[in-house]
C-alpha cells in the first residue's frame, strides 16, 4: 500500500507519534485511520510498560485553583530528565491531572490513576499517563497531590 506524506503528517500532528510509528501504523492497518489510531495507542502503552522501571528524579509541581477560588490542587509529576519536564506535553499532562484531582477528589495516587479521565471516559488517568509516556519516550509518575477545599 502507498502511504502518502500527507497521511503521515496528519497522523503525526494528531498523535505526536514518531514518523516511523505513523508509517508503520498506516501500513499495518492498510490505511484505515481508525485502526491506525488504535495501533498507535497500543504501541504507546507497550512503550510505556517497557519504561516503567526507570527512575524519575526530575519533574514539576503543577498548581491549579478552580475558577471560584474554593478548590486548590498541587500535584508533583515526575519524569526522567529536566528536558522532558519543560515540554508543553508534560506540562499539559500535569495540568490535566490537576483538573482531575480538583473535579473528582481521589483519595490517593492509586485511586487517581484508576479513575476515568474527565475529558474522555473511555480512558483512565493511568492510560493518559501511559499515552504521554509513549509520546515523550520517558517514564512518568505521579508522586503525590494535595487538594484543598473551603
Amino acid at each position: 500500500m502507498n502511504i502518502s506524506i500527507d497521511q503521515i503528517k496528519q497522523l503525526r500532528e494528531e498523535t505526536a507519534a514518531s514518523i516511523a510509528d505513523c508509517r508503520k501504523a498506516l501500513e499495518e492497518s492498510n490505511g484505515d485511520y481508525k485502526k491506525t489510531l488504535e495501533w498507535l495507542k497500543k504501541r504507546g502503552i507497550e512503550k510505556a510498560e517497557k519504561k516503567a522501571d526507570r527512575e524519575t528524579p526530575q519533574g514539576i509541581v503543577e498548581a491549579y485553583v478552580h475558577g471560584n477560588g474554593k478548590i486548590g490542587v498541587l500535584i508533583t509529576l515526575l519524569c526522567e530528565t529536566d528536558f522532558v519536564a519543560r515540554t508543553d506535553e508534560f506540562k499539559a499532562l500535569a495540568h490535566e491531572i490537576a483538573l482531575q484531582v480538583s473535579a473528582m477528589n481521589p483519595k490517593n495516587v492509586e485511586s487517581l490513576l484508576a479513575q476515568e479521565y474527565i475529558r474522555d471516559p473511555q480512558m483512565t488517568i493511568e492510560q493518559l499517563v501511559k499515552q504521554t509516556i509513549g509520546k515523550l519516550g520517558e517514564n512518568i509518575a505521579v508522586r503525590e497531590f494535595i487538594r484543598l477545599e473551603l
